[in-house]
């Protein structure tokens, strides 16, 4: 089985990537970037180009994530980060967020297969590289995939990696399973599961249910227990004074490279909107966490959280 583990902007850059692949890395195959916003300027942003850099990406197989809903800007990216030493990209049509859809991106990109054919036609008549595409089943309903999957059939994908859920679900509601099945049965391209695969128990019964899948990306489930890697690989759970190491050293690379507390501490808070889970009786803590204004107060009620939660056993 090859996993991956699944972008999400703000939090999995190179320093939170770096930390988990050096801590609890036993088996990812691919790392994803947080997308990358595809525009008429081309790759600029140093934000961007220090996640891409070589040498904050050693040892792990990296693959950029583009957001964008113009076909040739696109191709031209994925040129760019061909000469940049990246052999495959992958393209968001899952993102399921307002200010993402509203501009026809992301999830916006299935409410119009017309559109969305020509992106893709554009993309794959000049792009010189593998391309895989993230994508969800429709924006409204379910039904809608089974057209959506006639277009990228038409195309040369690596892979699909479908998250059975609408646009309109974001993350509630339940991945439709049936419609990943129909998947399964009809998809040209080699598929990859992503959705709600939180524990150990969960991943087993995706995989009791779909032996033939043998790629599944892993998101939130890893960033509420940075462990369960270990736990479904290898039956290890990670220890307390291990994920206290994992944290303090994402904090002070970001105290490193970020001036002041303010930016530092808005990344580690968003952090523990999802680490939070990895600990019994962590709402009082967490709370004081958020409201910590500076590095003093966010390092003692860290050090709070820890010394007075027990890990969750799932």
């Amino acid at each position: 089985m090859e996993i991956y583990f699944a972008p999400l902007e703000g939090i999995t850059g190179y320093l939170y990537r770096n930390a988990f692949h050096e801590t609890f890395d036993c088996g990812i195959s691919k790392y994803f970037t947080p997308f990358i916003a595809v525009n008429r300027n081309g790759l600029t942003k140093s934000r961007e180009l220090e996640d891409l850099r070589a040498e904050h990406n050693q040892g792990m197989r990296v693959v950029p994530q583009l957001l964008g809903n113009n076909g040739k800007e696109t191709a031209s990216y994925i040129h760019r980060l061909k000469e940049m030493g990246y052999p495959e990209v992958n393209l968001n049509l899952g993102c399921p967020y307002q200010t993402v859809v509203s501009k026809g991106k992301g999830a916006g990109l299935l409410q119009d297969t017309d559109k969305l054919n020509r992106f893709l036609e554009e993309v794959f008549a000049e792009a010189d590289t593998s391309v895989s595409v993230k994508t969800r089943i429709g924006m409204k309903n379910p039904e809608e995939f089974e057209e959506i999957l006639e277009i990228y059939n038409q195309y040369p994908l690596s892979e699909l990696i479908i998250h059975p859920r609408v646009r309109e679900d974001l993350y509630g509601n339940h991945p439709n399973m049936e419609v990943f099945r129909m998947a399964v049965e009809k998809s040209r391209a080699p598929l990859c599961y992503n959705g709600d695969l939180f524990t150990v128990r969960d991943y087993h019964s995706f995989t009791d249910a779909f032996p033939e899948i043998q790629r599944v990306m892993l998101g939130r489930g890893l960033l509420a227990n940075p462990g369960l890697l270990g736990e479904i690989l290898i039956g290890k759970t990670a220890d307390k004074g291990t994920l206290q190491s994992f944290h303090d050293r994402i904090y002070e690379d970001y105290q490193r490279i970020m001036s002041g507390d303010t930016n530092t501490l808005f990344r580690m808070k968003e952090l523990w909107n999802y680490m939070q889970f990895s600990f019994e009786g962590s709402e009082k803590y967490v709370k004081r966490i958020r409201k910590a204004r500076n590095g003093s107060e966010y390092r003692s009620a860290v050090k709070a959280l820890f010394a007075g939660c027990a890990l969750l056993i799932r």
